[in-house]
């Protein structure tokens, strides 16, 4: 299968492409630095030089391809949230959407008459910040700006079903990797033995091991009963207490020493939410597709994430 990506040079990207190579599928990458993604894949795949959020040529490449992956969408923390970075954050995620879909819609069956697969990224941030509910797929969505964000987004991609190709939503929970995300910006201070809670700690977390959110994207790219919202996340959510207790013990150091809420909050803006508040999200549909999970308990998965 030829699998055209974007964001694929990201975390999650980079290793998909990794493990769509080991099955023998065809994936090719579009970037907007063809010299950097050179570096992580030197010949191993077909680069495809473009910007996502601009109608280009890129898109005649993409409708040859018999499936899309799309993960492209500015980090959430790569700046301090204003007017001008959440239009950033919007328009990065709808506009390179809408793109993938214009490019889905000109060629929307493969070879042997069968419908193409968008899978497009989501995020659990859809349902809002929740207490103890236990979420899942059918919940209903929040009303803060990345709910709203989301709510659009996965109507950006849910226009490629006129064309009739199945559309799979993978809603991202916190991806557990070392190489980046959220384990690397948390590994210095408990490496200093200043880890610990964020505020009281009672807040969910629903995370995800990277070799987990690779097999729930291969399911959404294989099933033909992956239809709509997938939750992926570990079937066992834990507090933010027991997180930083689980990541303590997987690096050998304490984890006691609590951050305020509103240091976070000084520190990060409006995002600081992100953070402060969460989600207690099930797989529910994913399970029911028969994804079976590979590390489905934090500390067996931070064990494996650093080595142990």
């Amino acid at each position: 299968m030829q699998v055209f990506i974007t964001g694929g040079t990201g975390l999650i990207g980079s290793r998909l492409v990794k493990r769509l190579l080991e099955r023998r599928d065809r994936p090719v990458v579009l970037t907007r630095r063809e010299a950097t993604a050179d570096k992580i894949f030197g010949k191993s795949c077909r680069i495809v030089e473009g910007d996502p959020m601009k109608a280009g040529p890129w898109q005649n490449i993409a409708a040859e391809c018999d499936a899309v992956v799309n993960l492209a969408g500015e980090n959430l923390f790569n700046h301090r949230w204003n007017d001008q970075f959440k239009a950033l954050l919007t328009d990065s995620r709808l506009q390179t959407t809408a793109h993938v879909v214009e490019a889905l819609g000109r060629k929307p069956r493969r070879e042997d008459g069968t419908p193409k697969v968008l899978v497009n990224a989501s995020a659990i941030g859809i349902y809002g910040p929740h207490g103890d509910e236990e979420l899942t797929e059918e919940s209903p969505p929040g009303s803060d700006f990345l709910a709203g964000l989301c709510v659009e987004w996965e109507k950006a991609a849910r226009a490629v079903e006129a064309f009739g190709v199945r559309c799979a939503l993978t809603r991202i929970g916190i991806v557990l990797d070392k190489q980046g995300g959220v384990l690397a910006q948390l590994r210095t201070p408990f490496k200093m033995g200043m880890g610990g809670p964020v505020g009281d700690g009672r807040q969910w977390m629903s995370w995800i091991h990277h070799e987990d959110m690779i097999g729930v994207l291969l399911l959404a790219l294989d099933n033909n009963e992956a239809v709509g919202p997938l939750n992926a996340t570990a079937p066992n959510p834990v507090t933010n207490r027991d997180f930083a207790t689980a990541f303590g013990k997987a690096l050998h150091r304490p984890s006691f020493m609590p951050t305020p809420r509103f240091i976070i909050r000084a520190m990060l803006g409006e995002s600081a939410d992100v953070v402060t508040t969460g989600q207690r999200v099930l797989p529910k549909k994913t399970m029911a597709l028969g994804y079976q999970y590979k590390y489905p308990e934090i500390d067996l998965a931070l064990a494996d994430v650093f080595g142990q």
